[in-house]
């Protein structure tokens, strides 16, 4: 019978084992990647805005990488950081790299030593890894003063005075660009002690919860620039020209969201329908 079919189909998607949801969800996510459907993503003004801000420097000028998040954000941040990282290098411009959050940095430099190893770039020549100190407050209003006050030594040990990127860096006047990747409060204490003390200019890239946060930067004209999560990298990517991870794990984001949202539309449905049976059965 029609009706007992119906009331049979909610009470089976309401005992639904949470297992074979997240089994669906796996297959959802993994069929996209493996198959890598999908294009390019147009880009977004702030996007293009942060874009536009590395592509506008000069051979020989400084742009300042730091890396304030971990493993828990990565596939959001890396790929839009290997994009900001190959642009520079390509520019021959030189990149500095430091970070607030120790158990993160070692992923930027990964990174760092991956694009610098395409792009042909040179440790001590082209670019150089600060490392972490702590105390993240405490070591951006010194490093307004003197960086070398902060980092006398890069994470090898080296004196950085004795490095070709770092001997003339003394503070942010010699910054051109500091582009944070963040998943934390690090990019408010950037634009509170770096920005707006020292006026040092700045773009940032963002996991995707944390971008709303920053928009009000953007629009003061405070930052110059955002990429906001997987769909921000994936901006990135086509505004370099060079489809990376963040444009092939666009497809398996989305097909996640419309799964997501599916099963809580069929699980509110399920809840109401029974409901409202057990009432007329009563």
């Amino acid at each position: 019978m029609p009706e007992k079919q119906g009331k049979g189909f909610w009470a089976a998607m309401n005992a639904l084992d949470r297992r074979i949801i997240f089994l669906v969800l796996l297959v959802v996510v993994a069929i996209p990647l493996l198959i890598r459907v999908g294009g390019e993503i147009p880009p977004t003004a702030p996007v293009r805005r942060a874009y536009d801000a590395v592509e506008a420097l000069k051979p020989g000028d400084v742009l300042m990488v730091s890396i304030d998040f971990d493993a828990t954000s990565a596939p959001e941040l890396l790929p839009m950081l290997r994009s900001v990282l190959r642009q520079a290098f390509e520019k021959d411009v030189k990149v500095v790299m430091l970070g607030h959050l120790a158990i993160g940095l070692p992923l930027g430099h990964m990174i760092l030593e991956e694009v610098a190893a395409e792009c042909g770039a040179e440790y001590g020549t082209d670019y150089v890894d600060l490392g972490y100190r702590p105390g993240y407050i405490a070591v951006m209003i010194a490093m307004g003063r003197e960086i070398a006050d902060v980092f006398a030594v890069d994470y090898q040990g080296t004196p950085i005075r004795d490095l070709e990127v770092t001997k003339n860096l003394h503070n942010y006047d010699n910054v051109s660009l500091l582009f944070g990747f963040e998943h934390g409060a690090v990019l408010d204490y950037w634009v509170r002690y770096a920005n707006a003390r020292f006026g040092v200019p700045m773009a940032f890239g963002t996991t995707a919860v944390m971008a709303p946060d920053a928009y009000p930067y953007l629009q003061s004209n405070q930052i110059v620039g955002l990429v906001g999560g997987l769909k921000g990298a994936a901006e990135y990517e086509t505004l370099t020209g060079r489809p990376g991870l963040g444009t092939r794990g666009m497809p398996a984001q989305e097909w996640g969201h419309i799964l997501v949202i599916v099963f809580i539309v069929l699980g509110n449905v399920g809840y109401y329908v029974t409901k409202v049976r057990r009432k007329t059965a009563a």
